[in-house]
Order: C-alpha cells, then sequence, then structure tokens
C-alpha cells in the first residue's frame, strides 16, 4: 500500500469517524431532550397482588410502553385474598398516607373491575382532578357509565364465551354439553351472568357450572375426573372451595389439569402453558400496554380526554398449548390460521435448522455441478474449481460454530499448537456465562441460544490482530491473546468481563446476563498450551466459587 493511498484512507477514516461523532452528539441531545418531555407521574392500582399472575403480566404490558422519564408506582388491593370492607378501609386509609407523602400523580392505572370500582368510590376523598385509565375491567356496563366523567377513560375486557365456544365446536362437533368452572367472587359474579347468556345463542347445548365455592375438593376431583366426552369445559376463575381453601391461579389450573377429563379451554393468557388447552383469550399484556399508552399521551398532553373514549374492543387472540392439544389428539388444521402456540415442540428441522440449511445449499451445489459435468466434459475445469470452492466452504465451516458463527474448539486448538510452537508469548481467556442452566430452564432453550448468540456478538466486536474469540464448549468461550503483557493483558480481560455489564435483549425482553472470567499466560503460567487451559479454567471457576461475575488470574488463585 503506498503513502498517498494510506493518506487518503485515514482521510476517509477520521471524516467518517467525525461524522459518527456528530452524529451521536446529536443522537444524545435529542435524547436528553425527550426524556425531560417525558417526565411525569403514574401510579398503578391493581385489583389483586402482585403473586397473581395476571398482574405480573398487566404490569409487564404497562413496562413495555411507559417510557424513560415518567416514574411509576404501584399498588396491591388483594381482593383475591380479602375483599371485606375492614380490608377496604385499611387500604384506603393506607394509600391515602402513602399518596400524602409524595408528589402528586397525573395519571391513575385502574386494573380489574374491583379497582376501578374503589376509585369511583373514593374519587373526590383520593383522587380529585385526577385522570382515571382503567384496564382489565370484565363489567361493561361499569366501564361505560364510570367513561362519562370526561376524566375516565380505558379499555374494556371481554372474556368471549361465543368465540371459545364456537372454538369447541369446531374440535368437537358433536358436543352437547358446556360447563364453565366458577366461584363467587367478584369476577365469578360477573362472567357466571355472562356465561348463561349465551344459553340462548345454542339451545342444543346444556349449560351448567362447577362451582368451586360449594364443592369440596374431593368433592371437585370427582366432578372433573368424570365429565362426560361430549363436554366444553370452560376454566373462568377458581380462588376457593367449600374447604375453605384458597387457590393461586396456577393452583387451580394444574388441579383441573390433572383431574380433567376433556381439555380446559380459557379466556385470558394467564396460565396457558400450565396444563389448560387455551382458547379465544384477552392478552393481559396488551391490555396493560392499551393502557400505559394512553397514560403517556395523557401526561404528554398529546391528546385531550373527551376525545379519547372507551376501547370496547377488547385486545383478544387466539393461543393454544400445542403439548395440551397433542395430549388430546387434537389437530392443528381445526385451530385460526393466526392461533399462537405455546409449548412448541420444534420439528427435527426446525431444531436443525441452522445446520441443515447450509448443508443442503452445499449438497444442491454439488448436485448442480455433478449435474453440469455428467452433460458437458466440456466444463470439468470450471467444475473442478466449483468442487474445490465447496470443499474450502465446508473446511471453513467445520471450524466455526454454526450457532453462533465464532471459530470453534477444533480452530481453537490449532492456532493456540501454533502460537506456542512458534514461542509466541500469549495468553488464554476463558468466559462462563453464570447460571446458564437457569436461563435454559426458566426461559426456553430458544432464549438460551440467543443468549449465546448475542455473547458471541459482543465477542466478536473485540477481535483485533492480537485477539481471537473462539466458542469453546457450551456456554464457555475463550480467546487468544498475542500478548502476555500485563497492561494489554488486565484490558483485555476487563474487556471480557465487560461483555456481560450491559442488559441483553432477548426475543424482545431484556435479561441480566453475567459471566465469569479467567486468565492465564504463556510462558509466564506455563509451557504447556494444555495446561494454559487448565490454569485459565482453574481461574474462571475460582471466580464461580467467589461469588461470579468477576475476572481472575491463575497467578493469583493457583495454591
Amino acid at each position: 500500500m503506498g503513502p498517498k493511498y494510506k493518506k487518503a484512507v485515514w482521510c476517509i477514516t477520521t471524516a467518517l469517524a467525525g461524522a459518527i461523532i456528530c452524529a451521536g452528539l446529536l443522537f444524545g441531545l435529542h435524547t436528553s431532550t425527550y426524556a425531560a418531555e417525558s417526565t411525569g407521574r403514574v401510579l398503578f392500582i391493581s385489583s389483586y397482588s402482585y403473586a397473581w399472575d395476571t398482574v405480573q403480566i398487566q404490569i409487564e404490558g404497562i413496562k413495555k410502553e411507559i417510557p424513560n422519564g415518567i416514574v411509576v408506582d404501584y399498588e396491591f388491593m388483594d381482593t383475591k385474598r380479602v375483599a371485606d370492607e375492614e380490608a377496604m378501609r385499611l387500604f384506603k386509609e393506607g394509600l391515602a398516607y402513602r399518596m400524602s407523602m409524595v408528589a402528586p400523580y397525573d395519571v391513575i392505572i385502574l386494573g380489574d373491575d374491583a379497582a376501578l370500582r374503589f376509585a369511583l368510590e373514593y374519587r373526590d376523598e383520593l383522587f380529585s382532578g385526577i385522570p382515571l385509565v382503567f384496564e382489565g375491567v370484565n363489567d361493561e356496563a361499569l366501564a361505560l357509565e364510570a367513561a362519562k366523567d370526561p376524566l375516565i377513560t380505558g379499555v374494556v375486557e371481554k372474556l368471549s364465551f361465543q368465540k371459545n365456544i364456537e372454538l369447541a365446536l369446531s374440535i368437537y362437533p358433536d358436543a352437547e354439553n358446556v360447563v364453565a368452572v366458577l366461584d363467587n367472587g367478584l369476577t365469578g359474579e360477573a362472567e357466571r351472568r355472562n356465561f348463561y347468556n349465551h344459553a340462548e345463542l345454542y339451545p342444543e347445548l346444556t349449560f351448567s357450572e362447577l362451582n368451586t365455592s360449594e364443592l369440596t375438593e374431593t368433592k371437585l376431583k370427582y366432578e372433573l375426573s368424570h365429565l362426560p366426552e361430549n363436554t366444553i369445559l370452560i376454566y373462568v376463575v377458581m380462588t376457593e372451595d367449600a374447604d375453605g381453601r384458597q387457590y393461586t391461579n396456577r393452583e387451580a389450573i394444574e388441579m383441573i389439569a390433572q383431574y380433567a377429563s376433556v381439555p380446559a379451554f380459557r379466556m385470558v393468557e394467564s396460565g396457558i402453558g400450565w396444563g389448560v388447552l387455551g382458547g379465544n383469550i384477552v392478552s393481559m399484556e396488551q391490555s396493560g400496554e392499551i393502557a400505559a399508552r394512553i397514560a403517556t399521551d395523557i401526561v404528554r398532553g398529546k391528546k385531550d380526554m373527551e376525545d379519547m373514549g372507551v376501547i370496547v374492543d377488547s385486545p383478544n387472540i387466539y393461543c393454544i398449548d400445542e403439548s395440551v392439544m397433542l395430549k388430546f389428539g387434537i389437530k392443528a388444521s381445526a385451530l385460526p390460521k393466526e392461533t399462537v402456540f405455546v409449548n412448541h415442540e420444534p420439528s427435527f428441522f426446525e431444531r436443525n435448522r441452522e445446520i441443515l440449511i447450509p448443508v443442503m445449499i452445499v449438497l444442491a451445489a454439488l448436485f448442480v455441478i455433478c449435474l453440469f459435468a455428467c452433460v458437458d466434459n466440456l466444463k470439468k475445469r470450471k467444475l473442478t474449481s466449483e468442487l474445490e470452492e465447496a470443499r474450502s466452504y465446508l473446511e471453513d465451516a467445520s471450524q466455526h460454530d454454526f450457532l453462533t458463527g465464532l471459530p470453534n474448539r477444533s480452530k481453537f486448538m490449532n492456532d493456540l499448537t501454533e502460537t506456542t510452537k512458534a514461542k509466541q508469548p500469549c495468553t488464554v481467556i476463558m468466559l462462563d456465562i453464570d447460571n446458564f442452566k437457569h436461563i435454559n430452564d426458566t426461559y426456553g432453550h430458544s432464549i438460551g441460544d440467543e443468549a449465546l448468540k448475542a455473547v458471541a456478538s459482543r465477542l466478536k466486536s473485540l477481535c483485533t490482530q492480537l485477539l481471537t474469540a473462539y466458542r469453546f464448549a457450551g456456554d464457555e468461550f475463550i480467546v487468544i491473546l498475542k500478548s502476555d503483557n500485563v497492561k494489554i493483558v488486565d484490558t483485555a480481560a476487563v474487556q471480557c468481563l465487560q461483555v456481560f455489564q450491559k442488559p441483553f435483549k432477548l426475543m424482545g425482553k431484556v435479561h441480566n446476563i453475567f459471566g465469569s472470567v479467567g486468565v492465564a499466560s504463556y510462558p509466564g503460567d506455563t509451557e504447556d498450551y494444555e495446561q494454559l487451559i487448565e490454569y485459565a479454567d482453574a481461574a474462571m471457576y475460582s471466580v464461580k466459587k467467589g461469588g461470579k461475575n468477576a475476572y481472575a488470574y491463575y497467578k493469583n488463585v493457583k495454591q
């Protein structure tokens, strides 16, 4: 490369760097201005406790749509466990005190019916002049009446018995009975009326219920296990039985899944994946998102509340647990095309697509090459060249990890052997993701694979002429640094640990992932390349034992 060419490249690089810095400054200024405009305070009052899974889903939806700069506080009425006058009095007094100790709220978001009723009852005393936004409210008449107030709006929750009965009839056209699982709670009473109002739409079906508030646990299990095959079972709500036992949503679903002789349809997304079939469900997350968007618009003053109106189109989707579908022999062709599946069991191709697609491409290329060779011997030279390219591609693929794209263990061993044979001082840095089994067990292997790819992507950004990153095995990565200089090694070790510093966005959700790092150098720690790997691994495991999310040098941990 000549001096003039080098100078031209340097000028272009400098100009690009300047443009990037200017763009970054402008973006930072824009972000700061946007954050300042978004300042506000929102209070979310839930009818239930945080332990109730629908509440957690609603909060996830709210968090997703509330921008940075708007503070959100949370209060829980816990009416699933205690809903008498004394409980409401204590909650009201506690809330009044807590609100008196903080800055005023710009918007109140109300989750489910009990919170809306509470807010209406104590409107003048607690929320005078504050806009109210409700979500998850089943009582449409109550919602529409409340929304006549210009400072009240929200989104209605409609549990669609009709759509679920129609879905069930498409699967079981010979069904004769519809049985709803209900209790005597506030939600149960509201949905009981809604359920029996549909009886006149289906005169050929017999409507009945299992009222868990009036059935002992033993009797309930018996009734579930003796349901006729021609029964459509719809699980609505179950918080108690006649024995006085209180049930969480998960406990109720797991009991129904264990004892019911027919699949149980569900009308809200909470619990899909725990043993019920699913159906046309209300997306609690989308309800939270809608309420959060309305609250944000109010805080920013974008819309006049009088022009908003109540959103009566409930955010419903079709969602089915594939494992339950297979258990009861239900065919996917009987379900709507837009159905979302949970507990999906990937096919052989889905499990191995990252391997199969490149292999199929290579095989197809080889087939085409061979076909042309048979047709025309004059293309032998071209065929030889293309075969050599395919061989090179396969050789390269054999030295790279299909999932992350990093060089693999085999490539690492070759490179390290060559480096040590050449007496080149070097350092091996071992990285291991902390609690990776917990990530796979909690969020699934798809999230685990995404985590591995995300870590690999950050490691790729560190690679230079001195530093090369590899996928070693499982959740372990390894780095060869062609230097044993203390300052260079320190910098590289810190950079490797910083790979885990920022949260990772995996499949649309933010996760904190941490790692442990071990460092060993050649020839300072050992002149044997296999021991060099062992020493880096030992240093890394000393970090694991000492609390994780740090790095250590072998020379500092060896006995």
